[in-house]
């Protein structure tokens, strides 16, 4: 049987692995041993944090939405409340958006939400 040395199949494997960690600090970059180690570490991580700035961004909608709550004299979890009685389907990203860049706009809605509610 012929020999086979896998040069060509390593190479690119390497050339991928050392082309993604381009950029990365030392050896990080230029070592495919340690460009690999941290490649996979990085990908661990990215995929952790794209499920992290999910909660992220729902903890900061909540936190906005309370603190505009809070200003017209009702907690969080009553708006919320109200805002599923009166059948209003609106996320809390949309929400949190209108409670920062139009305060009237939030305070009517919460106003039609109290009225439908019945609260």
């Amino acid at each position: 049987m012929a020999r086979v040395k896998n040069g060509f199949v390593t190479r690119r494997r390497r050339k991928r692995v050392l082309k993604a960690t381009s950029g990365y600090r030392e050896r990080r970059g230029n070592t495919f041993v340690a460009a690999h180690e941290q490649l996979m570490r990085s990908m661990r991580y990215a995929f952790r944090d794209r499920r992290v700035r999910k909660r992220d961004f729902r903890r900061l909608w909540i936190a906005r939405i309370n603190a505009a709550a809070r200003a017209l004299g009702l907690k969080y979890s009553v708006l919320i409340n109200w805002l599923k009685k009166a059948n209003i389907q609106l996320d809390r990203k949309v929400l949190a958006e209108l409670a920062v860049k139009d305060s009237t706009a939030f305070g009517r809605l919460v106003e039609q939400a109290k009225k439908l509610a019945g609260g």
